[in-house]
């Protein structure tokens, strides 16, 4: 699979248990994109700061669903975050998995 494929293809995940056994939501686009609208309870951590909000992320030890505008960022975050130990998975598009989660 190329890379780019990989970035936007999802496998069947279930975000929804995923959250409920305590997983952490964090979208990955600017501060001025996740003001425009966002996941109620995720946390902003912009894609170009998120390798140095790794090791907080582990010392927490929990699974983390990343999110973003259209699946490119958060894909790449969760890739960032995976080579760092965290269990972590691509949501795509915060608005899609918000509708997900309910």
């Amino acid at each position: 699979m190329g890379i780019i494929s990989a970035l936007f293809t999802r496998k069947s995940t279930n975000f929804k248990a995923l959250v409920d056994a305590g997983a952490v939501i964090v979208d990955v686009r600017s501060p001025q994109e996740y003001a425009s609208g966002h996941i109620a309870g995720s946390r902003n951590i912009p894609l170009d700061t998120i390798a140095s909000n790794a090791d907080r992320l582990l010392k927490e030890g929990r699974t983390i669903i990343t999110c973003c505008r259209s699946g490119a960022r958060s894909g790449m975050a969760q890739s960032i975050l995976k080579s760092k130990g965290i269990e972590a998975y691509n949501g795509g598009a915060w608005n899609s998995l918000d509708i997900n989660l309910k």
